[in-house]
């Protein structure tokens, strides 16, 4: 997918006329107030597969963390919750994604971590991380999926963390397989309703 297309949540502008959404979420032991909109993936509620990352994803005190395609922010802000004396960035291509994951670090007074536009690894050139949490957009493509994880590498520090959950049947394998070449291992940390989340480690 092209990333100028305007017919998918992955996208600098979604086409969708704008209707808001509010709900409430419990990860982690913490109660996250969510304003979302049309045009941002998985609007209306917490889709299965961020859950289960947000719920399982690795994250230590203290570390710099990347949430890849934040939507309207959910896992950056759990990250931030959990790691008080790190730093969290938070990226998204669309524009309306980016807009209300700001609203949501206010909402729920998050001060360490920020909202960043732009697409894939451009808004944190030459900066790195000790973790890079990602639900990727599955249905953008296999070739934005496959630049996800190769390129990830180059922005994490030596014993760093890619996370990536992802419907194992559909696409996940495949991407399982990528994060095993490009990093030379790859294990399984959670599984629950078709969806996995897979971790590698740069040695």
């Amino acid at each position: 997918m092209n990333k100028n297309s305007k017919n998918h949540y992955f996208s600098v502008k979604p086409k969708s006329s704008l209707r808001e959404y509010r709900f409430r979420v419990d990860l982690r032991g913490f109660v996250i107030e969510i304003i979302s909109a049309s045009g941002i993936f998985s609007a209306k509620k917490l889709d299965k597969g961020t859950r289960l990352l947000a719920e399982k994803m690795i994250i230590v005190n203290g570390w710099r963390i990347l949430d890849l395609g934040t939507g309207y922010g959910i896992l950056g802000i759990v990250a931030a919750l959990l790691s008080p004396n790190g730093y969290v960035i938070m990226t998204d291509i669309n524009k309306r994604a980016v807009k209300y994951a700001k609203l949501n670090l206010k909402l729920n007074k998050i001060r360490n971590a920020e909202v960043r536009w732009g697409y894939l690894y451009e808004p944190v050139k030459s900066e790195k991380f000790n973790t890079i949490i990602c639900n990727p957009p599955q249905s953008a493509g296999m070739s934005i999926l496959r630049r996800i994880i190769e390129e990830s590498i180059n922005y994490l520090f030596p014993d760093g963390y890619l996370q990536i959950v992802a419907r194992h049947n559909k696409g996940g394998r495949r991407l399982m397989k990528i994060m095993e070449n490009v990093y030379g291992n790859v294990d399984t940390i959670a599984s629950s309703g078709g969806y996995r989340v897979y971790i590698s480690r740069k040695k």
